[in-house]
């Protein structure tokens, strides 16, 4: 009898310590105090919601939907004496938590969930289905699963409300669904702003009823495969049948499907540079000679940008601030993007013009001498305060990059800092509120590991870079720092795949440093979670980066002038075995434990790490001839 006690004694304590292993939660909770104990769900759960304004019965519902990997059957009684799960928005709120805060007691006889907010039970159910084990992320029932969750106390609550993803649907198109997808992945890490950049030089993706011209000419160019910017120039009798734009019908369905997961959608309309799209849609809009032979670019070289020197256009993409054409036509834009967005930000861009053919326009220099502008950073500004101007007569407050600040800011309008923090430090000097957004940190476009194994880009971004993320800088007031914000651009995107597999895991870095507080962030910790979530990306089929596991290299070159290289590891516990000859290394090969100098003849290493015997990096093959380049051997 004892050997039978002592025995289940041991079952209950290892599952106990299993379900803790498995508190895994992105991002990271306020506080998080496991009780002890296991709630195991059933059929024919009972899910109560309570609310004054019946606002926490469409969580309920979304709790059940995102049960359905159980098979189970589920009810729902607003009256319940007691009930399996119970959401309840406080009719008095409690003031730790905040408009977007939860606090969630799982127990072995149920699971209780409060809040302030609808809001705040969502966040609250995306935190509990983080508890349930990975299956539950399927998209197909999966039986034989034992459907525990620990027993935990949480409170929680945002750091920042500015909690952003920026999805650039430009570049390259895509679809409702698509974004309605990318919806459903972001509010798991409890993202609540999604930014759609809809326009730019590949493609206008939004339907202006007052201006056909944008999406029947500026929605569509040539289809190319490839490396962008690389491109081949169309020839004229190429198709230009690759692109898609959302009718206002589309825009009004995405917004709608945003607002039920709380989810706000910030629109950005890129002016005055990025705009061939439009100038190739109306060629008036220039005032530069020749744009009426302008077409919408498919990838193809169109601007310069030399190593440490200022950029330039190879034609002229911006819409021409002298010209009060222009000011008529985004006043039409603006009024049926306010009409259609809920939100109170309009993005107006102002980034990267190219102001080579500003300098010797003529109407510009007219315009500067009327004005008295004193230079094109006056320029500039003269258009964002213009524009700004129309925005707000829509109802609306003006978002911007951070190269508004040129020249001057107008007033009432906000900075997204994107070059470094410094464009948001001035801004929130200047007492004017600010995303940072800063490419040093989040730009996700980016690669994440070793450009001999990852798709193509002009600068890397690795994940241990992006956790370091922290929107509010020292010494600045946080009254004027509204949160932080990630950027997707897809110039080398070319499908949601790729758009996936450039997201994750280093959103979920972005998701934790807008979300948990500052002294909650760990690295090692971080990474085990993460590891956690990869188990969850697999069952809902979602596309990630293994790039952490993969070795970093620094090059340089010995004294008989052969490359020596130094190798190391993102996260830690990781062997690194490698060969220099013809065959593909495993754990039985050497592992790497100094410097190595590449032999003479070697044409390629290659190297694998591992993890307790098993494989977890990918085989990356690099070849000598690169290893010489970064070595400066010639």
């Amino acid at each position: 009898m004892k050997q039978f006690l002592l025995f289940f004694s041991f079952l209950f304590f290892f599952q106990l310590l299993n379900a803790q292993r498995n508190i895994a939660i992105i991002p990271e909770p306020v506080s998080v105090r496991e009780l002890g104990g296991i709630f195991t769900l059933k059929n024919n759960a009972l899910v109560q919601s309570v609310s004054a304004d019946n606002s926490a019965d469409a969580v309920a519902d979304i709790l059940i939907q995102s049960l359905q990997a159980t098979g189970y059957s589920f009810s729902k009684d607003k009256n319940a004496g007691t009930a399996d799960f119970r959401l309840e928005v406080l009719a008095s709120p409690d003031a730790e938590l905040g408009n977007e805060g939860y606090k969630l007691l799982v127990t072995p006889s149920g699971i209780n969930m409060t809040a302030n907010s609808a809001a705040g039970l969502f966040y609250g159910v995306q935190s509990l289905l983080q508890l349930l084990p990975k299956e539950i992320e399927s998209k197909k029932v999966v039986a034989g699963v034992n459907w525990t969750a620990p027993s935990v106390e949480i409170t929680d609550y945002p750091r920042f409300g500015w909690r952003g993803l920026m999805f650039d649907v430009s570049r390259h198109f895509f679809t409702k669904e698509e974004v309605k997808r990318f919806i459903d992945d972001m509010v798991k890490y409890k993202y609540n702003l999604l930014h759609m950049h809809l326009t730019d030089d590949q493609g206008w993706r939004l339907e202006i009823k007052s201006l056909p011209k944008l999406t029947s000419v500026g929605a569509w160019n040539v289809k190319k495969e490839g490396r962008f910017n690389y491109f081949s120039k169309p020839a004229a009798g190429e198709p230009r049948d690759y692109g898609g734009f959302y009718t206002h019908d589309d825009i009004r369905e995405i917004i709608a499907y945003a607002t039920s997961r709380y989810v706000n959608v910030l629109p950005e309309i890129d002016v005055p540079g990025h705009s061939l799209a439009a100038i190739a849609s109306y060629p008036e809009l220039s005032c530069t000679p020749g744009a009426d032979k302008y077409v919408v670019n498919s990838g193809e070289p169109f601007m310069v940008w030399p190593p440490g020197g200022h950029f330039y256009g190879l034609l002229d993409n911006t819409l021409c601030p002298a010209n009060e054409k222009v000011y008529t036509f985004l006043d039409k834009v603006f009024t049926e993007v306010a009409e259609l967005f809920p939100f109170e930000y309009i993005h107006m861009g102002g980034d990267e013009t190219a102001r080579n053919f500003w300098e010797k326009s003529a109407a510009i220099k007219a315009l500067m001498q009327k004005e008295k502008l004193k230079n094109l950073d006056e320029v500039q500004s003269y258009f964002v305060k213009r524009v700004a101007k129309i925005i707000e007569s829509k109802g609306k407050k003006v978002i911007g990059w951070d190269e508004i600040l040129q020249g001057g800011l107008a007033p009432n309008t906000a900075v997204m800092s994107w070059q470094g923090m410094k464009g948001g430090i001035e801004a929130a000097k200047q007492k004017h509120q600010v995303v940072m957004s800063p490419t040093t940190f989040v730009y996700l476009d980016y690669m994440q590991g070793d450009a001999a194994i990852e798709p193509p880009v002009y600068a890397s971004l690795r994940l241990n870079k992006t956790y370091e993320f922290d929107p509010l800088p020292k010494g600045v007031d946080p009254d004027y720092i509204k949160g932080g914000q990630a950027n997707l651009w897809t110039e080398q995107v070319y499908n949601m795949r790729h758009a996936q597999y450039m997201l994750w895991p280093r959103a979920f870095a972005v998701s934790e440093s807008v979300w948990s507080p500052a002294s909650k962030k760990n690295w090692a910790d971080f990474v085990k979670r993460v590891e956690k979530q990869f188990e969850r990306l697999d069952m809902a089929e979602t596309k990630y980066a293994p790039s952490m596991y993969d070795p970093i290299f620094k090059v340089t070159k010995s004294s008989s002038n052969l490359p020596v290289v130094t190798l190391s590891t993102e996260i830690s516990g990781l062997d690194i075995h490698y060969s220099f000859e013809n065959s593909f290394p495993d754990n039985f090969y050497p592992k790497y434990q100094s410097p190595l100098t590449v032999p003479k003849d070697a044409q390629f290493m290659k190297l694998i790490t591992y993890r307790d015997g098993k494989p977890v990096g990918r085989l990356i093959v690099m070849p000598v001839m690169e290893l010489k380049k970064r070595a400066g051997i010639k």
